[in-house]
């Protein structure tokens, strides 16, 4: 199924400088961001439900290099891109894409873990979540969910019982092409002339390390922001204080 950028379901918040956010895995865009809605009291947001996502139409699975162009698309004439987890990965690949088009880019705890291959930890990480995405389908949604967000430190409430958008995103979750499959252009990036940040959650060894290589070959900033584990736009103030920081800055140079 071919998409274009037009056919996804995007809201769109505020006034001033253009900025985008793209969700992750398993809840869209305005669950994802819910607490950077308050920004759009100073800056134009651009949320993007990804494919399967809101009433954007669904992919025969998620993919991260099949999913950069279309938000490569929506950057139009230039927006400071900011992506979260999975939605990091598709971040890196779109501003790759669009480098012109892309003002600053900030991500937080992409899944790419092999950028940090050779490290135990990453290297057991990614061995785990080949087991689960390979047996995905042995798995209950619920089961599946489980292990998947204590896999990466996820502080989202998981309920009882999967309904409705929940249940719905699982499903996506488990047909989607895992990130550590990504090998995203981290060269064009990083002679990119755009600013970057990368941003952790001080909760995951694993995380760490790949944050770590990740901000060394981009010449990005580095920040920490901790409380919500892998959540981290969760932390609310703390993350929207650090981003606006960074975004300011970015319009000044």
């Amino acid at each position: 199924m071919s998409l274009t950028a037009e056919d996804l379901d995007v809201l769109h918040l505020g006034s001033g400088p253009s900025v985008m956010l793209v969700h992750g895995s398993v809840v869209k865009a305005e669950r994802t961001w819910r607490h950077q809605l308050a920004l759009a009291e100073h800056w134009s947001l651009c949320l993007p439900n990804r494919p399967g996502f809101g009433t954007s139409p669904a992919l025969p699975r998620g993919d991260f290099e099949l999913e950069a162009p279309l938000i490569a698309e929506l950057l139009g004439e230039g927006a400071h891109l900011v992506g979260h987890s999975y939605g990091a990965v598709i971040a890196l690949y779109a501003a790759a894409l669009r480098p012109d088009a892309v003002r600053s880019l900030t991500i937080s705890e992409p899944g790419c873990l092999r950028l940090a291959a050779g490290d135990p930890q990453v290297d057991a990480q990614i061995a785990g979540g080949e087991y689960l995405f390979q047996r995905a389908s042995t798995f209950a949604p619920l089961e599946f969910l489980r292990a998947f967000r204590g896999g990466v430190g996820s502080t989202h409430d998981t309920p009882g019982a999967l309904t409705g958008e929940l249940l719905h995103g699982v499903r996506l979750l488990m047909r989607e092409r895992p990130p550590w499959e990504a090998d995203p252009p981290l060269d064009t990036l990083r002679t990119a002339a755009f600013p970057k940040l990368v941003i952790s959650g001080g909760h995951s060894p694993v995380f760490e390390a790949v944050c770590d290589v990740l901000a060394a070959r981009l010449g990005a900033e580095r920040a920490v922001i901790e409380g919500r584990g892998h959540t981290i736009p969760a932390t609310g103030p703390a993350y929207n204080a650090r981003l606006q920081a960074f975004l300011a800055k970015c319009e000044q140079e």
